[in-house]
């Protein structure tokens, strides 16, 4: 599995570097089924898994960001999880914080992350690679100058390196809920938007981040009458986070020791595989530490929840 899953994503890499000038890249095309933007870039990556596919002739079900569920031959066992891109806007851009993200979990009727048997992470800039199996113990990782995984020992909020996400989220709530942690650790920590959950949870497993949040999920959730802004946010759809952006780096990132839940605090294993509604969107907070995990929890502010009408 892990030289299908490396061909894969060398592959991807390879037809996205080959595009060429970045404004073949980054012209807009229309929108995932999903509702997120979708750019040039994601129209090459996704063919380039859809060739590699068939031509490696494993029967194989195939659940991507931009074309949903496929099959390739008979009766298949397994269900490949395919972010080829996570990251768009920076690869598109021609900046670093990007991955191809894959997952591999029994091909069943409603898949969750808890079954991903088999995950695979590379930068799409470096082909720096992280892999893991669900009962082999530890990761193997190549292209990386240091020894991996390496998560911190940070616990203090004001130390943290730390990225969060504005994509699809208003910029006020965000500030209003961790505006104060921007300011405590903006100089003597760090304070990064990457736009890639995945290309940010790799940066724990490595050791040079000590955190990720992503909290709009939870937001929503304890409060619905903020719909309507949330989809003022992501241009008429709720963009929070999809099976395909967490799936591979939630399952990395718990192998190698990070601390990763929803913004309750709870497990993301429930996450359906194959269901893009907003009901099986989720929020994020992963740390490098479990007291710095529930110190984040603690100090996020929180508005009071409620009841939908």
């Amino acid at each position: 599995m892990k030289d299908y899953l490396l061909g894969l994503a060398r592959l991807v890499c390879q037809e996205i570097v080959a595009t060429g000038a970045l404004a073949a890249r980054r012209s807009p095309r229309g929108v995932s089924p999903g509702g997120d933007a979708q750019f040039g870039i994601d129209d090459v990556a996704e063919e380039a898994v859809w060739k590699y596919v068939v031509e490696r002739n494993v029967p194989l079900a195939v659940f991507s960001e931009d074309r949903e569920l496929r099959t390739h031959g008979t009766a298949p066992r397994y269900l490949l999880v395919v972010d080829p891109v996570d990251g768009t806007r920076p690869a598109a851009a021609g900046l670093e914080s990007a991955t191809v993200s894959l997952a591999v979990a029994p091909f069943t009727d409603r898949p969750t992350i808890a079954d991903v048997r088999y995950a695979l992470l590379m930068e799409w800039r470096t082909g720096a690679w992280l892999y893991g199996e669900r009962d082999r113990p530890g990761l193997l990782t190549g292209g990386y100058d240091h020894p991996v995984p390496a998560p911190t020992s940070t616990t203090e909020l004001s130390r943290m390196f730390w990225s969060l996400e504005f994509n699809g989220h208003p910029a006020r709530l965000m500030t209003e809920a961790y505006g104060h942690l921007i300011d405590r650790s903006a100089n003597t920590g760090g304070v990064f938007v990457f736009n890639s959950a995945t290309y940010s949870l790799a940066k724990l497993i490595t050791g040079q981040l000590d955190a990720y949040v992503d909290i709009g999920n939870r937001l929503l959730r304890d409060d619905p009458a903020l719909l309507d802004e949330f989809r003022r946010a992501g241009n008429g759809r709720v963009l929070h986070l999809f099976p395909y952006d967490i799936a591979a780096a939630v399952f990395l990132a718990e192998k190698a020791g990070i601390t990763v839940t929803d913004a309750y605090g709870k497990s993301l294993g429930d996450t359906v595989l194959t269901d893009l509604g907003v009901a099986n969107q989720r929020s994020c907070v992963a740390a490098s530490t479990p007291r710095l995990h529930r110190a984040l929890l603690d100090a996020i502010a929180w508005p009071p929840r409620k009841e939908a009408p």
